[in-house]
């Protein structure tokens, strides 16, 4: 990004504060988290951000790499993944959590039935008792109402983790399926390096046994030998590694994940396409649970507000009592009303601190939530510019491949006739070795890119994602 553009969405970001401080001024029970997502929208539209990348939709973004496989993996992922599950419990913790809140609106009571029988020297006395007591908060100044919306708010935001979470599951299976197959084909590359430098010992041991050749030939192979050799068990561990990654992943042990050799992975036209950018980053769950965060602590902030005010309550009681019996033969009626005012004025040091306490932690829910509209900001950035990087270097590790393998035939012809020791020859395929190596990392890595980038712009696919597996 230019130094012009850097500039332009500096400005336009400073705006973007001004905005959503504006909106906040004054807000009572809750934040209105419309107007909020309006001005994010704003703002990431006028960022206007990987504009370059609109066209196809981007839902399901995996299956364009054409593996039922990893498919499959996806698939299991969703549904057995351990954290994704644990999320989703939680959320049902925040959902029952709301219920228990709005219960508060409504009277609060039971019902005691009960007898007794006692004695004091020759006198016994029996009773029995039925009544019905009721306890009802008036909600007169707010108080219950905002404590319904922070939680509200803390399911929202107990939701776009779950939705974060599968962002990142998602993600992480493709990266290790990609990752997996790159490593099988680095450990073939390497496989017919040793099988050819094996072949070159044998023919190089009996021309030296011959004196034809010199054993400086013999031993500078033999030293190429093991060093192609020493990079098997490293490779071996990347393979594991990836497994192990994707048994985690899909709530299972590395030993029953079975992944074949697909190495047309490798190959296919996998390209990054999104449908609204814009609204690919305004959408992102990091920036939505930031602001239901924020906006549960604001409305825990009011409730400790209003917990200044007195406590409005109507309370009452009515039953029968029946006196000299145990049964309910002989009753007579009771019945209570009574309103209740309770201000606990002596407790006002306490509640101030604690007021005091919630709106700070307020204000520092917004902060994160700032922070976290700039960090997402700057990641979707990072990862296109890491997306051109990838792109740039994996053609030039092409074209070095290139060079390199025919200046490898070139010297393989010309030892043929002759012309060049062998010694050139083995540096020649050494080189070309190193630039296949090379050609494959960085087109992993070049995919890799390519999922990261899916991963930051993840607003709207992770959207369907989450409505298709609800």
């Amino acid at each position: 990004m230019t130094k012009l553009m850097q500039k332009r969405v500096t400005r336009q970001l400073s705006a973007c504060a001004v905005l959503v401080t504006a909106l906040l001024t004054g807000c009572a029970s809750k934040i209105d988290i419309e107007a909020q997502q309006r001005a994010i929208n704003d703002f990431v539209a006028n960022a206007n951000i990987a504009g370059q990348l609109s066209g196809a939709d981007e839902s399901n973004w995996w299956q364009q790499l054409d593996s039922a496989q990893l498919n499959e993996l996806v698939a299991d992922a969703l549904v057995n993944n351990l954290d994704l599950q644990t999320s989703q419990l939680t959320l049902k913790s925040a959902l029952a959590r709301i219920g228990a809140e709005q219960a508060q609106y409504l009277p609060q009571g039971g019902v005691n039935i009960g007898a007794q029988r006692s004695g004091l020297g020759d006198t016994n006395t029996r009773q029995a008792t039925a009544n019905g007591a009721v306890d009802w908060q008036l909600d007169v100044f707010g108080r219950i109402s905002a404590l319904v919306d922070a939680a509200n708010a803390s399911a929202m935001s107990q939701a776009e983790q779950l939705r974060l979470l599968q962002i990142e599951v998602v993600s992480g299976v493709v990266k290790g399926f990609v990752s997996y197959q790159g490593n099988v084909a680095k450990q073939r590359i390497i496989a017919l390096q040793i099988d050819a430098l094996q072949q070159s010992i044998a023919v190089l041991q009996a021309r030296v046994d011959e004196g034809v050749a010199s054993e400086l030939d013999l031993n500078r192979t033999m030293a190429q030998l093991r060093q192609q050799q020493t990079l098997l068990p490293a490779i071996e561990y990347a393979k594991y590694r990836d497994l192990s990654t994707l048994a985690v992943l899909t709530g299972r042990l590395a030993q029953n994940v079975a992944i074949t050799d697909e190495q047309l992975i490798l190959q296919r036209d996998f390209s990054v396409s999104l449908s609204e950018p814009n609204q690919a980053i305004a959408l992102r769950p990091d920036i939505s649970r930031a602001l239901y965060n924020f906006s549960q602590t604001n409305s825990l902030s009011v409730a400790a507000t209003k917990a200044l005010l007195p406590d409005i309550s109507l309370s009452g009681f009515a039953g029968v009592v029946s006196l000299g019996s145990n049964g309910f033969s002989d009753t007579q009626q009771q019945w209570q009303v009574a309103p209740q005012l309770q201000w606990s004025i002596l407790s006002y040091p306490a509640l101030l601190a604690q007021r005091d306490a919630q709106q700070f932690l307020s204000q520092a829910a917004y902060s994160d939530y700032q922070q976290v509209v700039l960090r997402a900001l700057n990641e979707s950035e990072l990862s296109l510019q890491h997306l051109v990087n990838q792109a740039q270097q994996k053609r030039f590790a092409e074209q070095r491949y290139n060079f390199a393998n025919n200046a490898f035939l070139q010297a393989q012809a010309m030892y043929q006739e002759g012309q060049i020791p062998y010694l050139e020859l083995l540096d020649a395929r050494q080189d070309a070795l190193i630039a296949q190596e090379n050609a494959v990392d960085l087109t992993i890595s070049s995919l890799l890119a390519k999922v990261n980038t899916y991963q930051s712009f993840n607003g709207r696919w992770s959207y369907a994602l989450s409505n298709t597996n609800q």
